[in-house]
């Protein structure tokens, strides 16, 4: 078996002179000609937060909310897979393995370990209790960053049921969201016999174009699908097209790196028009710092250019499965069409508040959600 190494996450002061001198010779845009998020981040806004971050965030308390916690690094599929391991005080605990997408990390994660894995501290019942695997996705965080081609979702899915075997875990549970709901339904395809059961809160399901009689929650769900492709689906086509050509400018610019984040807190969270309604300024500047401090901008990005367009249509997920659909996700589906890929549905629920980033932004209803669907798998 493969070694696994403890790792403590570090920022030298070095990265955080370099990063400074960065922020302080930004060169900025012109104003947008709009009174609102519909041009981008607005200058003023951004100006804000990269004053915020050059003077005034606390670098050293983001290793120490990652250290809290035991982070390993071990090799699987020939890359350095780094993740968190928190195991749970209880007998009945079990294995739950979480997985981020894109633009997140292991940060988003951070204020449910606790509720998940030691119930009881968070006046929770103690039916319910995990060990949390997160690890951070190959090319993401403080994984290794793929060299070679190929690493799409479905290896990714085989890559993180290798770790699960790795860890001794024989059966366990998953879930996940953007690419980590692909990653997680992934794994519900190729895992079947330690995979006990998933649940994703974005649900991969396309509308069935043979459907009639369309409910209002569906030609809702089928607006916002329009909307998204035709106004907010210009970073994933960059990104599925050209990673390695934006990457120049994102590696270089923090101020650049962050903007290509922030406006999709924005455009994703159930924020009411600013993002600072549901995420704070160091919550957010936590999550950017990681794609900052790892130079990830690329290797991030080709997970775009690995996964669209390069496969036969996935098989159906034949685990049981649990949705949550959130009011501000991407896609919005049904259970009637989701029942086409997930044959064994056994929970469902529609939130009225919530958004993309579900763990992140509302961490109480994401614990509910996780803690009800798995109670009944």
């Amino acid at each position: 078996m493969s070694d696994i190494r403890p790792l403590t996450i570090d920022i030298s002061d070095e990265v955080v002179k370099d990063l400074k001198t960065r922020l302080d010779a930004t060169r900025w845009p012109d104003q947008e000609t709009v009174d609102d998020w519909t041009q981008g981040v607005p200058l003023d806004y951004q100006k804000s937060l990269m004053a915020y971050w050059a003077s005034d965030y606390d670098h050293q308390r983001l290793a120490n909310r990652l250290n809290a916690y035991d982070n390993f690094v071990t090799e699987v599929n020939g890359l350095d897979i780094h993740f968190l391991h928190v195991r749970s005080s209880h007998e009945n605990a079990r294995p739950l393995l979480l997985s981020h997408g894109w633009p997140g990390s292991i940060v988003e994660f951070l204020k449910v370990i606790g509720p998940l894995t030691e119930p009881q501290d968070h006046g929770l019942g103690t039916d319910q209790a995990f060990h949390l695997v997160i690890p951070s996705l190959p090319g993401y965080g403080f994984s290794g960053k793929p060299t070679k081609t190929g690493w799409s979702v479905e290896k990714m899915a085989e890559t993180f049921a290798m770790l699960m075997a790795r860890l001794g875990y024989d059966h366990y549970l998953a879930q996940g969201g953007d690419w980590g709901s692909a990653i997680t339904s992934g794994i519900g395809r190729q895992d079947t016999e330690h995979c006990l059961g998933i649940h994703i809160n974005m649900v991969l399901a396309p509308p069935d174009p043979s459907a009639k009689d369309l409910t209002e929650h569906e030609m809702s769900a089928l607006a916002g699908l329009a909307h998204y492709q035709e106004w907010d689906s210009g970073y994933s086509k960059q990104q599925a097209t050209r990673p390695q050509t934006l990457s120049y400018g994102l590696a270089d610019s923090p101020s650049g790196q962050a903007a290509w984040i922030l406006e999709k807190y924005w455009s994703w969270t159930d924020c009411d028009g600013d993002p600072a309604n549901v995420l704070n300024r160091d919550e957010m500047l936590d999550n950017i710092m990681v794609y900052w401090l790892n130079n990830t901008s690329a290797s991030s990005g080709r997970l775009y250019w690995h996964s669209f367009g390069k496969g036969a249509q996935p098989t159906p997920v034949n685990v049981p499965m649990g949705g949550t659909i959130f009011p501000k996700e991407i896609f919005r589906t049904s259970q009637r069409f989701a029942e086409r890929q997930y044959t064994k549905i056994v929970y469902w629920n529609e939130r009225p508040k919530g958004g993309h980033f579900a763990a992140f932004e509302q961490p109480e209803i994401y614990v509910e959600e996780i803690r009800a669907c798995f109670a009944k798998i």
